[in-house]
């Protein structure tokens, strides 16, 4: 593999990427699964990593990464996980993607345009495994990482398959998605789920401590209070401003369905400020949360009665998108979303 592009889809800018990460904080019983299993002499040779973005699903695959191919593979650290020198050449060239026995799934910059792929694409699949093809160039275990598999169309997922169905001896596919649902059938049956849960508020925190150690430590905290256990949004939020956005959109959805005009419309200025594609995102994550959350906490009151907001939002993420295509008035979207959301509430609560 060549050494790594700066311009990744997976990137946050300003930050370590995962494949540079030092630690990972959590998923103790994934990392203990791994190791018992290269331990025993019998680790599967596909692993099917789902979560939630953001809590480290990358992080791990390549820590495991970094652990196979590493001159300690095997060994625990004093913690008991999977040991992993940072210092050794095996983890410098991992996090270089130089390493010859890693080949990486993503999507990739188009030398054309200049912009990043939207898919990961059968033919840079069909070159990437053609790695299997061949020996291991240190003699020892060769590792594939899909970072996500949210990103494979049919044709790369087949591709992917093909090699998965009949695996060359000690290969090691790790599979990262945010969705593991709605990854091919075939592929999924033909590996050993590992389902990473949210960190602990603690947790992240820990993470953030290490990776922006010059941090408010007020700010961190905060920060890590409104990530759902993921770091990266957990560092996304660590930006004052967008804190404050989320805590300000929280405090009006939980009026619902009455809500403070003055409040929204600030809310509304926010999104249609310098930062409004930023913003508007962060909106909109905020305000799926709160949705999702709303509807499981009412999920005994039956599918009928949820309709209204279901519908309003499949009717939010179609106007969020209008919004964007043609540069719409982003405060006008918010005050019709909230328009929305209180007329749906209060149906809600009537039925």
């Amino acid at each position: 593999m060549s050494t790594a592009q700066q311009d990744e889809p997976d990137r946050l800018e300003g930050f370590p990427h995962p494949r540079e990460a030092s630690a990972l904080f959590g998923h103790q019983g994934a990392q203990a699964a791994m190791l018992d299993g290269l331990k025993g002499g019998r680790l599967h040779h596909a692993w099917l990593i789902g979560g939630p973005e953001g809590i480290g699903k990358a992080t791990f695959a390549y820590r495991m990464a970094k652990h196979l191919l590493g001159v300690h593979c095997g060994a625990a650290g004093a913690d008991g996980m999977p040991f992993v020198d940072e210092a050794a050449p095996a983890s410098r060239l991992v996090a270089q993607l130089a390493h010859p026995d890693l080949v990486v799934l993503r999507r990739q910059l188009q030398p054309r345009t200049g912009t990043i792929s939207t898919q990961i694409t059968v033919d840079h699949a069909r070159r990437a495994l053609d790695m299997f093809a061949s020996t291991a160039g240190q003699g020892g275990w060769r590792v594939c990482i899909v970072d996500s598999a949210d990103d494979l169309n049919s044709s790369s997922g087949n591709a992917l398959l093909k090699v998965i169905e009949e695996p060359p001896p000690r290969a090691i596919f790790l599979i990262v998605a945010h969705q593991p649902g709605r990854v091919l059938p075939t592929i999924r049956s033909r590996c050993r789920k590992l389902m990473l849960r949210p960190l602990a508020e603690g947790e992240v925190l820990d993470a953030l401590r290490l990776i922006e150690p010059s941090a408010d430590a007020a700010a961190m905290k905060q920060a890590a209070s409104l990530s759902d256990g993921a770091v990266r949004r957990a560092l996304l939020r660590l930006d004052p401003d967008t804190a404050a956005l989320i805590l300000a959109t929280r405090a009006e959805l939980d009026k619902l369905p009455r809500f403070a005009l003055d409040g929204v419309m600030k809310i509304a200025n926010q999104i249609a400020g310098k930062r409004g594609e930023a913003e508007s995102a962060i909106f909109m994550e905020t305000l799926e949360d709160w949705v999702s959350q709303h509807m499981h906490g009412n999920i005994a009151a039956g599918a009928h009665r949820l309709a209204p907001l279901a519908e309003v939002w499949e009717k939010t993420s179609r106007s969020v998108r209008e919004t964007e295509a043609f540069n719409l008035d982003r405060r006008a979207l918010v005050l019709s979303i909230f328009h929305d959301l209180a007329d749906a509430v209060s149906r809600l609560r009537a039925a």
